[in-house]
């Protein structure tokens, strides 16, 4: 059948163009927040186009999928997907795509367990270094922790009650609007959700390793989401402002030395914040929203296309 290695020759080609085109662009670190998007719809689309390809193998190759599958369609409907020639390969792909997303499902389980398990040491732990008084009662709505510490650094702990972290070295450290800088740029991932897409990427690059478009979009997530952070801080309190934050919090870690940094994203991020390089126009912004929503239609159109044309 066809429509099935239109579909998987469709997704194997969204998951070698796509990245390559994303990586040529000049817009993405104008716009990462529209990249993130773009991201997404990428992404999807490659899941999208594997779920049908099994999904019109499994048809071809049994009888009884084949009748859950089309059976409110007429006749002519399902004579045009050439159900009954079949090679195979149809088998063997169903069977191949369906194991390759039972193990996606059972990564993202992975992630999400391991997930709740880091929170909880992390809970644990800041309970230890942040104890709470004699006589002080826990308080759900409080959001702010300030902790003991020579590091300066800050981070937002996500769950169901979460907590922004600050050390008292970054309090000492950061000077005036610097300090609601950080605060915004942590309160800018939380908003946002950007766990969620730091959890769903690893879970697809730690399934799949030695699938190039997953662990490029780990890659990206991990990179786009600190400079979203960081536009909607500045947004507020000024490019400069968030610059100095960034250096502040950081110096002290090698990360603008000459050598190889720990973090090497970091000047990358302060050298865009200095360049206040202009974002798009609100009308390219708009189509580049729009184009990227159509790519998850693709695969479906496709997968849809002897239905249209059988219909009189």
């Amino acid at each position: 059948m066809l429509v099935s290695l239109a579909l998987l020759a469709l997704g194997v080609l969204t998951a070698v163009v796509a990245p390559r085109l994303l990586a040529r662009a000049d817009w993405v670190e104008r716009e990462p927040v529209v990249a993130l998007w773009v991201w997404q719809c990428v992404v999807a689309a490659v899941l999208l186009s594997f779920a049908l390809s099994m999904t019109f193998s499994a048809s071809a190759a049994w009888q009884a999928v084949r009748g859950q599958v089309f059976a409110p369609a007429p006749r002519a409907v399902i004579d045009a997907y050439e159900l009954g020639t079949h090679g195979p390969w149809s088998a063997a792909l169903a069977v191949v795509l369906a194991a390759g997303g039972l193990w996606t499902g059972a990564m993202l389980g992975r992630e999400i367990g391991r997930t709740r398990a880091r929170r909880r040491q992390r809970r644990c732990e800041l309970l230890v270094r942040a104890p709470l008084l004699p006589g002080e009662e826990p308080s759900g709505g409080s959001r702010l922790v300030v902790l003991e510490g020579e590091r300066p650094d800050a981070w937002w702990l996500p769950g169901g009650t979460p907590r922004l972290v600050i050390t008292t070295a970054a309090l000492r450290r950061l000077k005036g609007r610097q300090l609601d800088a950080v605060l915004a740029h942590e309160q800018g991932h939380a908003r946002a959700r950007h766990d969620w897409l730091l959890h769903c990427s690893a879970a697809l690059a730690d399934g799949f390793p030695g699938v190039p478009v997953f662990a490029a979009f780990r890659g990206e997530m991990h990179r786009l989401v600190e400079l979203a952070a960081d536009d909607v801080a500045s947004r507020r309190f000024g490019r400069l402002t968030v610059a100095l934050a960034l250096v502040e919090l950081n110096e002290d870690r090698g990360v603008f030395g000459p050598g190889p940094a720990p973090d090497a994203g970091l000047p990358q991020r302060v050298n865009r914040l200095l360049s206040a390089t202009p974002r798009l126009t609100a009308a390219r912004r708009m189509r580049l929203t729009a184009a990227a929503a159509l790519v998850p239609a693709v695969p479906v159109l496709v997968a849809f296309v002897p239905a249209l044309t059988a219909l009189p």
